[in-house]
């Protein structure tokens, strides 16, 4: 019985053994019904015998073996198209890891050219830089740089000065009429003149070939060798002058309250706006956007655009008269100074006061320097300023005494030097990390040849910009005037609404009406003459009943002398 036992397990077991085979197959040919449709309409594994199960192992089998040639087939087709794309993808990764590879070549590059760095005194422990005097800077530093500081005393002063946009030349006009021009490093001289007039500004135009000096009456413009090229006359006692390079054009303001704006290109007075403020003998230009800043004695500073007669910006800076403006190079910053001995830093974008200082006395000069440094001029002393804008400064980053009474202040582009102009000459101090250390050679290069200078001029000229695009915000050019473009359409949709005009058309004559036309006048005129001719007929008949018969007369004779002869009334 134990042994029948087991066969029965036995063969119980063999029993189970196809049906868990034919599960699995089961299971896999339901995941591929697509591939065997008649699957489903089998009968259930309890009711088949094992020959129906080996049937069934070798017919799937079968489908087996095509399956996979079908799928060897398509993953042949997929491996090729897998194949297109992956040598595609390669290629462009192959092109962007070029291209990253030559920009980091370049910025490699970029760097090695620009080896300079900006450099700042800095003091010790206890003590100041204010306290460091420019002879100890100047035993300091090397040769080259020490040569950059020197004094010119001269006896036509005071002297108003002006840096070439470069950096590289320098022109100095003195109140009595002395006018030179010279390279401030190599101390060679340009041309040196005296116009026998009093000289009250000084300014470089394009280039190094020619300037403006604003004398007694009128403004001339001189070139290099100090030849009268011009005269302008319209610009008559003129104070201050500004010159805006990007757009060829000479400001300039009078002590009779006119500001003018004259195109050097092409001569033409492009704006004349008389302010009604008073004497203008404050003037400075925004260098973001072209925009002069006047000063005036009521405490305001207004800025003033050639496309409006009116200040485009009118701001109440002081309580008492403004002595100086500058603004620095990026535009947001603005400093005033006024007679009261007070100093204000502005912000232009929010016209807000960020700082106030009150100095030892009122500021004649202000002065912006391409790293932010601003120089004050308080009678014969000169203050230099650090991180004024953004800070609260309680002592100053240098200070010079010059010895007489100052009239000009400006720092000298890609230079750490500041010249100031004096009553008895000239002096030109090192201010460590005051210029722009790097410079671009397509925007202003101090080592230009005369080639590079012709086509630097002639590139200018062709990127100039008009005169109608000086505005407060430059960002507004590129954009939709949305207010203008509203009232466009309010105008056509007001139009499109009103109902035409009645329009008396006559009509195109046929040749019937023609015909027509042409027998009434006919006939019409066939009546005229009928009825003339009736109208003469009776006018004669009436005209010979109303004539009486004359008697007949008779004939004369010799005894007629003897009637009595009827008087004449």
């Amino acid at each position: 019985m134990i042994s029948s036992k087991a066969g029965t397990d036995k063969t119980k077991k063999k029993m189970r053994s196809p049906s868990k085979q034919s599960l699995k197959q089961k299971f896999k040919c339901k995941e591929d019904e697509h591939l065997l449709p008649n699957f489903r309409n089998k009968k259930p594994i309890d009711q088949r015998n094992s020959s129906t199960s080996q049937t069934n192992d070798y017919s799937n089998l079968k489908l087996k073996n095509k399956k996979s040639a079908s799928n060897q087939n398509s993953f042949k087709s997929q491996k090729d198209d897998h194949f297109h794309t992956t040598h595609t993808n390669k290629m462009e990764f192959r092109k962007k890891e070029k291209v990253v590879k030559y920009a980091t070549k370049l910025t490699a590059r970029s760097e090695i050219l620009l080896p300079e760095e900006v450099g700042f005194l800095k003091a010790g422990k206890g003590e100041s830089t204010a306290d460091i005097t420019q002879v100890e800077i100047k035993s300091s530093v090397d040769i080259t740089s020490a040569t950059k500081q020197f004094d010119l005393s001269m006896q036509f002063g005071p002297y108003a000065i002006n840096y070439l946009r470069n950096g590289r030349k320098m022109l100095i006009g003195g109140r009595m009429g002395h006018v030179a021009a010279f390279d401030w490093v190599t101390k060679e001289l340009t041309c040196e003149m005296n116009v026998m007039e009093s000289v009250h500004d000084v300014a470089w135009l394009h280039n190094e070939t020619l300037f403006a000096i604003a004398q007694k009456n009128w403004t001339y413009i001189y070139d290099n060798q100090g030849i009268e090229v011009h005269c302008i006359k319209k610009l008559n006692n003129v104070l201050k002058m500004e010159y805006l390079p990007y757009h060829f054009l000479l400001a300039t303001t009078n002590d009779s309250g006119t500001l003018s704006w004259l195109d050097v290109s092409i001569g033409k007075m492009v704006q004349r706006t008389h302010t009604h403020l008073g004497r203008l003998d404050v003037l400075c230009q925004n260098p973001s956007n072209a925009v002069l800043c006047c000063g005036h004695s009521k405490g305001t500073v207004s800025m003033w655009t050639p496309n409006f007669v009116s200040p485009v910006i009118k701001m109440l800076c002081h309580r008492q008269p403004v002595r100086s403006v500058a603004v620095d190079q990026t535009g947001r910053y603005m400093a005033t100074s006024s007679v009261d001995s007070s100093l204000k830093i502005w912000d232009l974008r929010t016209y807000n006061c960020l700082q106030s200082y009150k100095l030892a006395s009122g500021a004649s000069n202000l002065t912006f320097s391409q790293r932010g440094l601003l120089a004050v001029s308080l009678g014969n002393i000169v203050e230099v300023y650090q991180d004024i804008c953004t800070k609260t400064v309680q002592e100053p980053y240098l200070k010079h005494f010059v010895g007489n009474s100052i009239s000009g202040l400006k720092f000298c582009p890609y230079e750490d030097v500041l010249g100031v102009g004096h009553a008895r000459g000239m002096c030109s101090m090192l201010v460590p990390g005051a210029g722009e250390p790097n410079f671009d050679a397509l925007e202003a290069n101090p080592f230009q040849t005369k080639s590079q200078r012709t086509e630097a001029e002639v590139k200018s000229l062709l990127e100039k910009i008009q005169p109608e695009l000086i505005t407060l915000d430059p960002f507004e050019l590129g954009e939709v005037n949305r207010q203008a473009v509203l009232e466009k359409f309010e105008e056509k949709t007001k139009y499109m609404f009103v109902k035409p005009p009645k329009v008396d058309l006559k009509p195109r004559k046929n040749a019937k009406t023609v015909n027509k036309f042409r027998i009434k006048q006919r006939l019409q005129q066939e009546r005229q003459k009928k009825h003339s001719i009736v109208a003469n007929e009776t006018k004669q008949t009436l005209v010979r009943n109303t004539i009486t018969p004359r008697k007949p007369e008779s004939k004369p004779s010799v005894l007629d002398r003897f009637k009595t002869k009827t008087t004449k009334k």
